[in-house]
């Protein structure tokens, strides 16, 4: 197959390094340190003892990569608008956009999904609908990752832990394209799922990091100094009864208390969230995609969010102080 890694970050890299070594043709839209690094040296793929370099044809320009079988999106998504205006070479018609990314997707609303508010816009993801004008829904597969990396230098990912990805059609569908997408993926040793609702699989890993990740970037504090912090965690739980609500209006119901949520992010340790990673490292930060559309969404369905409200004014704020929002 050959596949296209868009954002040759850490997780980007991940799959791309994994895809490569089962026989895929990569390909990588890259630019600056990370090109000439994919130039000299390839991507590396670091794990424990392990160290793998493979070949890849990397260029800034998608227009010299050519039409793919499938593109792996995996930016920030504040990078989102700028892939959305370069894409478009890349895509054939039968091209499958896979969606490595964090927070609430452009398309979280599309494939039926949604109740009565199926369909929408979500103007704090995708202003002006320009994202899904660039790459239609009919093209997306969604994913939500379970697995932690990191980057040693450019072109050079370390995998901490977790082996998983959860994919799947935003219309639910089991259809033969999301099923052999997920048996690629398993063949390239990544445990893989296909998903009877991926947006429910992104709402819930979204109830999670929420909160933990702006309150990491306002304080400088690990996830367990922040749980462990009694007020501080019942700020996180009220946020976190608010956006159990709007998904229960939406159409994906959470079972599991805040607590039961608290007990499965303490089981992974002390460590920093990837927005408090972002501000140390001077990025951009994702509050649109893992707050704002949480706002709009329980404007749009009647459930007030005060305290959701409130994080984002903070975070924004502080983002705001350091031109990273």
């Amino acid at each position: 197959m050959k596949v296209c890694i868009y954002g040759a970050g850490a997780i980007g890299g991940w799959i791309g390094a994994k895809l490569a070594q089962a026989g895929c043709e990569i390909d990588v839209v890259a630019r600056g340190a990370t090109l000439e690094a994919l130039e000299r040296d390839g991507l590396t793929l670091v794990s424990g003892e392990s160290r793998v370099s493979v070949p890849v044809n990397a260029s800034s320009d998608p227009k010299t990569l050519g039409v793919q079988q499938l593109v792996i999106v995996a930016v920030k998504a504040p990078a989102l608008p700028a892939v959305a205006q370069q894409i478009a070479p890349l895509l054939g018609p039968e091209t499958i956009v896979l969606t490595a990314m964090n927070g609430v997707p452009w398309w979280f609303l599309q494939g039926g999904f949604g109740g009565a508010l199926a369909g929408a816009q979500l103007e704090a993801i995708d202003p002006g609908g320009k994202i899904d004008a660039a790459i239609p829904a009919r093209h997306v597969v969604g994913c939500v990752v379970h697995a932690s990396c990191s980057l040693d230098a450019p072109g050079v990912v370390r995998h901490h832990f977790g082996n998983g990805l959860i994919i799947g059609e935003p219309s639910g569908e089991a259809t033969p394209r999301a099923e052999a997408l997920r048996d690629l993926l398993a063949r390239a040793g990544i445990d893989t799922k296909l998903s009877p609702q991926i947006q429910k699989d992104v709402w819930y890993k979204l109830w999670g990091n929420m909160t933990v990740n702006p309150i990491s970037a306002l304080t400088g504090a690990t996830t367990d100094l922040i749980l462990n912090d009694d007020l501080v965690r019942g700020f996180i739980s009220t946020i976190m009864l608010e956006a159990k609500e709007i998904g229960a209006r939406i159409g994906v119901p959470i079972a599991e208390s805040p607590e039961d949520r608290h007990a499965v992010t303490r089981k992974l340790g002390a460590f920093k969230t990837s927005m408090l990673q972002d501000v140390e490292a001077g990025r951009a930060v994702e509050l649109d995609a893992l707050v704002s559309a949480v706002r709009e969404l329980g404007q749009r369905a009647g459930v007030p969010t005060p305290f959701t409200d409130a994080l984002l004014g903070l975070a924004r704020l502080r983002a705001r102080q350091s031109g990273l929002y």
